[in-house]
């Protein structure tokens, strides 16, 4: 029985971009055809970050040798707990986005030439994009675990993402950076040339998320049989 105990990620930076990019060139064709699933998936209500969920699982089973396809990506079993994801995202976001809406429309009645409202949506919006990227951090191994760890409950998914991720911020931002620019570097080239590199940003996420689960599972059958050897 496998067991998943949450703890800081020792994060491998370089060795999730070097995996991600061999696993890619030796398996080209099949990502590429399950990143454009990945696009069509996300043109059905609410199920974007279920397709990429689903891409995750392929890597793991392509990456095992296991009997798998692109069609996979079209599964949908964790269809809830993605779902459930999502509202609370946008929840969020509403909430973040109420006071400004408020304070902007005060404004603009008031007919207040001050630079009171301004700053006030310059400070509220400093306050969203803060509160955004904190989400973004802490929350960055939610989809690894619900995909690749099962986790359902979305709280015990963020509890768990939250301590995972402690004392990781500048590796976690320098990867998405990174990985967010080599991804993008299709566009510079030719606008095409973006389905040759964007699925370098999902290879190398599905690298970092598997090492994180390989770093979190507690397997009790295995350990049992490392103690009966001795």
């Amino acid at each position: 029985m496998t067991e998943l105990n949450a703890k800081p990620i020792n994060f491998k930076f370089g060795e999730y971009l070097s995996n991600g990019f061999e696993f890619l060139k030796n398996n080209f064709g099949n990502l590429l055809l399950a990143v454009i699933f990945c696009f069509i998936m996300a043109f059905i209500p609410l199920c974007g970050m279920l397709g990429m969920g689903n891409l995750y699982k392929y890597c793991r089973k392509l990456r095992k040798g296991q009997t798998t396809g692109p069609g996979e990506i079209f599964n949908f079993d964790d269809f809830m707990p993605y779902l459930m994801l999502q509202l609370i995202i946008f929840g969020g976001m509403l909430l973040l986005f109420i006071p400004l809406f408020f304070i902007t429309l005060l404004t603009r009645i008031g007919g207040d030439d001050s630079a009171v409202g301004p700053v006030m949506v310059v400070v509220c919006m400093i306050v969203f994009y803060i509160a955004l990227f904190y989400v973004i951090f802490r929350g960055f191994y939610i989809p690894a675990l619900i995909s690749l760890g099962g986790v359902k409950d979305i709280k015990k998914a963020w509890n768990m993402s939250k301590v995972m991720t402690k004392g990781n911020f500048w590796s976690i931002l320098g990867f998405a950076i990174v990985v967010g620019i080599l991804s993008q570097l299709g566009i510079l080239a030719c606008g095409i040339g973006i389905l040759f590199t964007l699925p370098l940003n999902y290879t190398a996420n599905y690298f970092a998320f598997e090492d994180a689960m390989q770093q979190i599972e507690h397997d009790e059958i295995k350990e049992i049989g490392v103690k009966n050897e001795y």
